[in-house]
């Protein structure tokens, strides 16, 4: 099932996070593209209105970052230890040693607790099924460099690891992915993002008449359907996930979200891999032509009444959309080929996150800010590893 390939890509990722070591690889995250230094700090929000649908003892609670233009520059931490030491075991599933990265000398381009350098459109991010929010800092810092707001969200009991103020960890919960457990997911991440909208006033420097979204696998799907119910977002990206709580293959129910079955009247953007079948090992392109392996992009493309864009990763794999993009290709033969290649294909590595910075950076440039760059119009020869899909 599509929804399987994808829980399965965000497990993988999980298991690519590795616990802190003094003694491996310190790996290296692209310099970011944009003008402005980035600051970064985290936000522990509570919804005293709304129960926890695995916890319901308990109110809902969320862990943000906020990535910014800033005052200046500097370095923090990529990964929390909570989510470090919960991929620890599994990554040594993967067959790679223990120890392979120094996650302590890992950081990103950021300033933790920089003053914000001015008022900003806000881009809310979700991260994969049962991923945490962290691994996704090529892209996230580099649209704050842009000069946006980002705000990277993790759903509790979901994500493999949240980490809460005082060291408290909130580890996730076991996620069936059948359509029922599928659907309290997205629900809950729709009202995540809801409330987190409620939540912007409270940050300085976030421009709230400019708002947009993205995400990775589900947490595309996560973007989608709150747009469908909040028009306070004005625009969105897809990152390579299917639109469904489930996807119809193999005897199951094909149930499409909203997103799919009504379309938005607000632009959107596609943005898939070119994907291998996990039955056949048939390659296949993931866009909305017929023949795509997702039949969401095919139902959502005629439904989407606004502004509507498709390009696909040439050589991309579904993890390609993720910091595994960056991580993989520096551990060279501590990680098996086919291994890197299942989760990340074999397009250039620096150049897939060269692209994929460019095409979100220019989207919501052209849509929350007014500047066309003209990237977005076809086939770009600065870019050939992105396909144009007519």
């Amino acid at each position: 099932m599509l929804i399987a390939v994808n829980r399965r890509s965000a497990l993988l990722l999980a298991a690519a996070l590795m616990a802190p070591s003094s003694r491996g690889v310190r790996i290296a995250l692209p310099r970011p593209t944009g003008v402005h230094p980035i600051g970064t700090t985290t936000a522990h929000l509570v919804d005293h209105a709304r129960r926890d649908p695995w916890h319901p003892e308990r109110a809902r609670e969320l862990m943000v970052t906020l990535t910014y233009p800033a005052r200046r520059s500097g370095h923090t931490a990529w990964l929390p230890p909570s989510v470090a030491d919960y991929a620890d075991t599994q990554l040594a599933a993967m067959g790679v040693a223990l120890n392979s990265v120094d996650w302590a000398k890992s950081t990103r381009y950021a300033c933790d607790g920089a003053p914000i350098s001015g008022r900003f459109p806000v881009v809310l991010f979700s991260p994969g099924l049962q991923a945490p929010r962290e691994p996704y800092s090529a892209l996230t810092d580099d649209l704050a460099s842009h000069g946006y707001f980002v705000v990277s969200m993790s759903h509790t009991y979901e994500a493999a690891a949240v980490e809460f103020p005082g060291g408290r960890v909130e580890r996730g919960v076991e996620i069936s992915g059948s359509p029922e457990s599928m659907k309290r997911v997205i629900d809950t991440r729709v009202a995540d993002t809801r409330f987190v909208l409620d939540q912007l006033g409270r940050f300085k420097g976030a421009d709230l008449s400019r708002i947009g979204a993205f995400g990775h696998s589900s947490g595309e799907y996560t973007a989608g359907e709150t747009m469908v119910w909040d028009r306070r977002i004005g625009a969105g990206i897809n990152l390579d996930g299917a639109m469904c709580y489930s996807s119809g293959i193999d005897g199951t129910p094909y149930l499409p979200g909203e997103v799919v079955t009504r379309g938005l009247d607000r632009p959107f953007l596609l943005l898939g891999e070119q994907m291998r079948h996990p039955d056949t090992g048939v390659n296949g392109m993931h866009d909305h032509r017929p023949g795509s392996f997702d039949r969401t992009w095919v139902d959502f493309w005629p439904n989407q009444r606004g502004y509507r864009r498709d390009f696909t990763l040439h050589a991309g794999r579904h993890l390609s959309f993720s910091d595994l993009q960056v991580l993989l290709p520096q551990l060279g033969t501590r990680l098996s080929l086919a291994a890197r290649e299942a989760a990340i294909g074999t397009v250039d590595p620096t150049r897939s996150v060269a692209a994929q910075r460019a095409y979100v950076a220019a989207f919501f440039d052209l849509h929350l800010r007014g500047r066309d760059t003209r990237l977005l119009d076809g086939p770009s020869p600065a870019f050939p590893e992105l396909t144009f899909v007519p």
